[in-house]
């Protein structure tokens, strides 16, 4: 059986991409060197807000997906995302994802929600934690030094950051990932215009 690693996301433009590849420079200035080695940036082009991580899928689960994601995105509406302000899981002061927040009106937390249902009829599993819209900048290598980790944390710390722009959402993408020895590369396979 053929499978790919795939998942469910909204594509940010490029403009605002630019916007987070700098403020992922502005960090990696303030940190030094422990910016540069203890952290795995996320490319500006792997920018994206996930709705639904799938994990391993079956191709030929492929159109049951298409199919979903074309049913939800006719019942929900487009909307405007705010996105701002730099923070980190768990938390700033022992940051291991790097994150710029996102605030929407209730239109996102229910496309998510409806995403979540309907492909865990399809048998894949739900997500445990709360959905926390983000948009991740870096993780912090599991080979990072803590006094790496700290000095990461105090640029975080030091770096404020409010809204950096807005942004309509009119579509939603299944992408697919493939993991190379130069990083991950993303394609868009099915994308549905919400109504």
């Amino acid at each position: 059986m053929d499978a790919i690693r795939a998942f469910i996301a909204i594509e940010l433009p490029e403009d605002i991409r630019q916007q987070l590849d700098a403020i992922e420079k502005q960090v990696i200035a303030r940190a030094g060197d422990p910016g540069r080695r203890a952290v795995r940036w996320v490319p500006a082009s792997n920018m994206h807000l996930t709705l639904k991580f799938l994990g391993e899928v079956s191709t030929g689960n492929l159109q049951a997906l298409a199919r979903v994601m074309q049913a939800e995105a006719i019942k929900h509406r487009r909307f405007e995302m705010t996105i701002g302000q730099l923070g980190a899981f768990p938390n700033v002061r022992r940051p291991r994802v790097i994150w710029v927040g996102t605030e929407a009106p209730g239109e996102l937390s229910a496309l998510q929600k409806a995403i979540e249902a309907e492909t865990h009829k399809l048998g894949y599993p739900v997500e445990e934690r709360p959905f926390s819209p983000h948009l991740t900048l870096g993780r912090i290598s599991q080979n990072a030094r803590p006094d790496e980790v700290t000095q990461v944390a105090h640029a975080l710390g030091e770096l404020k950051i409010g809204e950096i722009s807005r942004m309509t959402v009119e579509r939603i993408h299944l992408f697919r990932s493939d993991l190379l020895p130069t990083g991950a590369v993303y394609t868009s396979l099915y994308d549905y215009p919400l109504r």
